[in-house]
């Protein structure tokens, strides 16, 4: 039997079954508002200018083939890329190294869960809901350690059979749990805690913040309220996550350890070396901060711009890396396609509307914000890497190729083959350390589940796979969400657990054509749905018109990522538990291993590797 929150209020540290003290604050868990250690970005450049001066004479002489202006630029643009590519590479081995450093030189501290014997400060449990209820994650809310919280249920729910649920919920704890909804849906999920905040959730000094899928641990409040009062200057409390051991999703269980392997190695060490970010969930934060900076900013990634905006009043957050949140995976491919489209627009907005906003900032230093931008560009960088497909696929093939008889011997008999090659004074880059920066480069995005996962084998290939056939496969719909909010300025806040929000038109039929092609084309401009036809067409037109260019080109490692653009939006209609989908999921993974293997033994050079570049963009 769950207390009431009168009697959670009456609560003391005997009731608690822990030792009477008052907190005093220690070294051990109090956050540093100074800025952090400049160093790991010091390391990142620093290697990636001597990888510049290494092998930039070499790439420059690639551009003595040009003979025309339009040739010059595909040539330009080649090399352009490969140095970006080489500079988020090392940035992705320069993070991995630093978790190792961070992870064992101590740094990482343990926070110490306290008793609070006399007045402990009131909390507000926000619970943030929209036609995605679920009870579990709900009552970890209310299951809570503390003596002193109350759970708000800011409902944006339109279906009333969800409004139902969380209203006989809520009936199951009078005085608890409240339930809040607001007129309008207006600016989403930012709107909604904001309305929340100013409505209900008005006097507790601190609040917390839960997404609708997410469990939290009976002491996430009583361990993080002590971190926030040790320091004045913490703006909010991260708690760490781990992929939801209980979920019943085969997708789920499949890629679920890559959200415990990223926040392992990714978070903790900004607590000393970067930015920490308030990630949108499983967090307690500081209500003077909210009402210093005005409420949550009306954007979609509310959670980064609220971070950053109380970053220059002087706050900084602080991860929390026992304090464990559970969070599910996606349930359905469907589900995980439209939480990147959100994910890839809404950081689109967040860079249009903050970006020199943050590059302006007098108290974020140069690190925080680097450590800011580099994976907040990486989603809208994807349109550089489709630039980059078509350029090196189509343009430079165009320009610099020439058809060769390449001989194959199997069985004792030999079959020549008429292939595109590459002008043979592109053999100036095809040296092997030129080859292993390429490598590097290739597999710099997973060396932290590589490491992880490198004493289970075949878990390590079964789930690189499964991420290939996914993640890899992103770049065709990531370039569609980042051109649709180029043209049309907004994003949407689309929610992922929501499975009644498909893309229609109401009173379509009664439309003519012209209107029904108007309303058509705004829908896909304003949300690029990945439940639209023209989008799912979209990348299965992308993977074929490259598939055919790599056959002719023999180029291995890119195939299987052209596969895994058509896969995709298959997989979103038959399922990840389709038969089809289980028989072919491996396929794109194992092209890519196969192109690497063809150009580590130098049947073909680098070429049938170069065009697998952004593998993980």
């Amino acid at each position: 039997m769950i207390p009431t929150f009168q009697d959670r209020i009456s609560y003391g540290s005997e009731a608690l079954d822990l030792p009477v003290k008052t907190y005093k604050p220690t070294m051990a868990n109090t956050a540093k508002s100074a800025a952090p250690k400049s160093t790991l970005y010091l390391i990142v450049f620093a290697t990636w200018i001597a990888s510049i001066l290494w092998f930039e004479p070499r790439l420059f002489m690639l551009m003595d083939m040009a003979y025309s202006v339009p040739s010059w630029m595909a040539l330009a643009l080649f090399i352009v890329f490969i140095n970006f590519a080489w500079l988020y590479g090392l940035y992705n081995v320069c993070i991995v190294g630093f978790a190792l450093y961070y992870r064992f030189s101590g740094k990482a501290k343990q926070t110490v869960a306290r008793a609070f014997s006399d007045n402990p400060p009131a909390v507000a449990i926000l619970y943030t809901t929209c036609n995605d209820f679920v009870e579990e994650s709900v009552r970890s809310c209310v299951n809570q350690d503390y003596p002193n919280y109350k759970v708000y249920m800011l409902d944006d729910s339109s279906d009333e059979s969800c409004k139902r649920k969380v209203d006989a919920f809520a009936a199951e704890y009078p005085g608890l749990v409240e339930v809040i909804r607001r007129p309008d849906r207006k600016a989403f999920k930012a709107g909604n805690m904001n309305h929340g905040l100013s409505v209900a959730a008005t006097e507790e000094p601190y609040f917390a913040i839960a997404d609708a899928d997410e469990i939290l641990p009976t002491d996430f409040l009583s361990k993080l309220v002590p971190v926030m009062e040790a320091d004045p200057n913490c703006g909010f409390a991260q708690a760490n996550h781990r992929a939801n051991p209980e979920t019943k999703s085969s997708l789920g269980k499949a890629l679920g350890i890559g959200i415990d392997i990223h926040w392992k190695w990714y978070q903790p060490l900004r607590n000393d070396y970067g930015f920490v970010m308030f990630l949108g969930h499983g967090a307690l934060l500081r209500r003077k901060c909210w009402e210093e900076v005005g409420g949550f900013p009306d954007i979609v990634s509310e959670d980064l711009g609220f971070a950053i905006e109380i970053r220059e009043k002087g706050y900084r957050g602080r991860f929390v890396e026992d304090v464990i949140c559970f969070e599910d995976f996606p349930d359905t491919v469907r589900s995980f396609r439209v939480r990147h489209m959100k994910w890839t627009r809404g950081t689109s907005e967040f860079l249009s509307k903050k970006m020199a906003w943050l590059l302006r900032a007098k108290n974020i230093s140069w690190a925080e914000k680097l450590d800011i931008l580099f994976p907040t560009l990486n989603l809208p960088l994807t349109l550089l890497y489709f630039a980059f497909m078509i350029n090196a696929n189509l343009l430079l093939p165009y320009f610099f190729g020439d058809w060769q008889d390449v001989t194959f011997v199997l069985g004792g008999q030999e079959k020549v083959v008429s292939i595109m090659a590459l002008d043979q004074r592109f053999s100036a880059i095809y040296d092997l350390d030129f080859f292993l920066m390429t490598m590097l480069t290739f597999f710099a995005p997973v060396l932290c589940f590589i490491l992880a996962l490198a004493h289970r084998p075949l878990k390590l290939v079964k789930f690189l796979g499964y991420s290939t056939a996914l993640y890899a496969a992103l770049s065709p719909l990531s370039s569609l969400g980042v051109i649709a909010y180029m043209i049309s300025g907004k994003a949407i806040f689309l929610v992922t657990g929501d499975v009644n929000q498909k893309e229609q038109l109401a009173g379509a039929s009664s439309m003519g054509w012209l209107a029904r092609f108007k309303a058509s084309y705004q829908t896909f401009i304003t949300k690029s749905h990945p439940d639209q036809p023209v989008v799912q067409l979209f990348e299965v037109f992308t993977g074929l018109v490259f598939a055919v260019v790599c056959v002719y080109m023999f180029q291995i490692s890119f195939f299987g990522l052209c596969l895994a653009f058509i896969l995709l939006p298959l997989m979103h209609h038959l399922g990840w538990d389709s038969k089809l989908v289980k028989a072919v999921v491996f396929i794109p993974f194992l092209l890519i291993l196969t192109g690497v293997a063809v150009a580590g033994m130098s049947m073909f050079g680098m070429q049938s590797v170069f065009f697998g570049y952004g593998f993980h963009f």
